[in-house]
Formats: structure tokens, C-alpha cells, sequence
């Protein structure tokens, strides 16, 4: 990591640290009063969206509902297929609450960070004690894309929106399996909102689709 003098803030994303064994001690022993932001989504929608980007550059492979089933006539996910297994939080949050306190931690909503992407950023400029600089006036909803771009409030230059990898179409998966998925995560869920205090109100939502 780069030096960060007095008054900076030095930031790093790699998704990957979240569900990796070993990361929580390393950051930990490297800067233990580093400040982590973890985005999390519907655990359903998520490995959709996981599937979708690997089919992209793997067209070959199977089906998601061949992938996310051990034996499907008796119901038995694949909880080690990586797609599914990221979606268990609350197994990944345990390693990092060995080593750092939930103080230490914000739980980003990836549904709100769609739907209210400047009431999310409000969240991390708090946790991150920063003046409230990015609000409302800073985004806008591209439709095409499905989700929010930012622009300079000035109105300078082209917006920034996310890159051609995201906002693909989902393929459509089989009813039933969605279904089944739902039932597999709902315990790790409410596990999840029991250890962040938070209520994320995944089942709630589907329950709305």
C-alpha cells in the first residue's frame, strides 16, 4: 500500500478479500485500524449476476441450474460451487469479526446503492469521516444501463458510468431453482442480519417480485 499522508485517505477494492481465508489476518497484521466497506446484495441475485459474467467469456459452460445442484431431484445445492458459496456472508463475516470489530466494518446495500446511490455514498463518507461532498446532484439513472452514472454537478465533461461488463442481461433461470436458492440462503441471511444489526430485507424483496 502506497504512504498516505495526514489528510489522505489511501482506498484498495478487491472483491475477492471478503471470502479469502488468509485476508482478514494479513490486513489485520499489515494496518488494524484499516476501515473495511463491504458491498453485499441479494445472495440469489448475486450468483445469477456471477453466472451471467463467467458465461460471458465461457459461453460453453453448463446451465446455472446444472451448476447451482449436487442432485437437483433431491435438492442438493452445490454450496461449493463459488458462485453460491459467496452468497453465505455470514460464514465469510465470521473470519473477519476473529480480527476486526463490526466498528470497523460497513455494510453497503448493493440494492440501494441502485435505487439511492447518494443516501449508500452519505454512509461511506460518514464512516469514512469525510464532509458530505458526493449527494444526489451527482448521479442520474441510466436506463439502458439499468443503474445510476455520475456526472459533475457543473455539468463538465461526459458522466461516468459503470463498464460494458456490467448491467448484462441475465439469462432466465428456472422458477423452481430461484426458488429452492431462496430457501438455501434464507438461514444464512437472517445469520448475516443478526451479526451486522442489519436488516437488508432480501425476502422482502423477493417477496415483491
Amino acid at each position: 500500500m502506497p504512504r498516505t499522508v495526514e489528510g489522505q485517505i489511501t482506498m484498495e477494492k478487491t472483491p475477492s478479500y471478503f471470502v479469502t481465508n488468509e485476508a482478514p489476518q494479513r490486513i489485520h497484521s499489515m494496518a488494524k485500524d484499516t476501515k473495511l466497506i463491504v458491498v453485499v446484495r441479494n445472495p440469489v441475485t448475486r450468483a445469477i449476476s456471477d453466472y451471467t459474467q463467467t458465461l460471458s467469456k465461457k459461453p460453453e459452460i453448463p446451465t446455472f441450474e446444472v451448476l447451482a445442484f449436487k442432485n437437483r431431484t433431491l435438492g442438493l445445492i452445490d454450496a461449493s460451487w463459488s458462485a453460491l458459496r459467496i452468497g453465505i456472508y455470514a460464514l465469510h463475516l465470521e473470519s473477519w469479526m476473529q480480527y476486526f470489530p463490526l466498528s470497523q466494518i460497513l455494510f453497503v446495500s448493493g440494492e440501494r446503492l441502485i435505487s439511492n446511490p447518494a443516501e449508500e455514498l452519505a454512509k461511506v463518507q460518514d464512516f469514512l469521516g469525510l464532509q458530505r461532498i458526493i449527494t444526489d446532484k451527482h448521479f442520474y439513472f441510466n436506463k439502458t444501463k439499468g443503474f445510476p452514472c455520475l456526472k459533475k454537478p457543473e455539468d463538465t465533461g461526459a458522466p461516468r458510468c459503470l463498464g460494458k461488463s456490467k448491467g448484462r442481461t441475465h439469462p432466465k433461470i428456472d422458477p423452481d431453482v430461484i426458488q429452492r436458492l431462496r430457501k438455501f440462503y434464507k438461514p444464512f441471511n437472517a445469520m448475516f442480519y443478526q451479526m451486522t444489526g442489519q436488516d437488508f430485507q432480501w425476502e422482502k424483496e423477493e417477496l415483491e417480485s
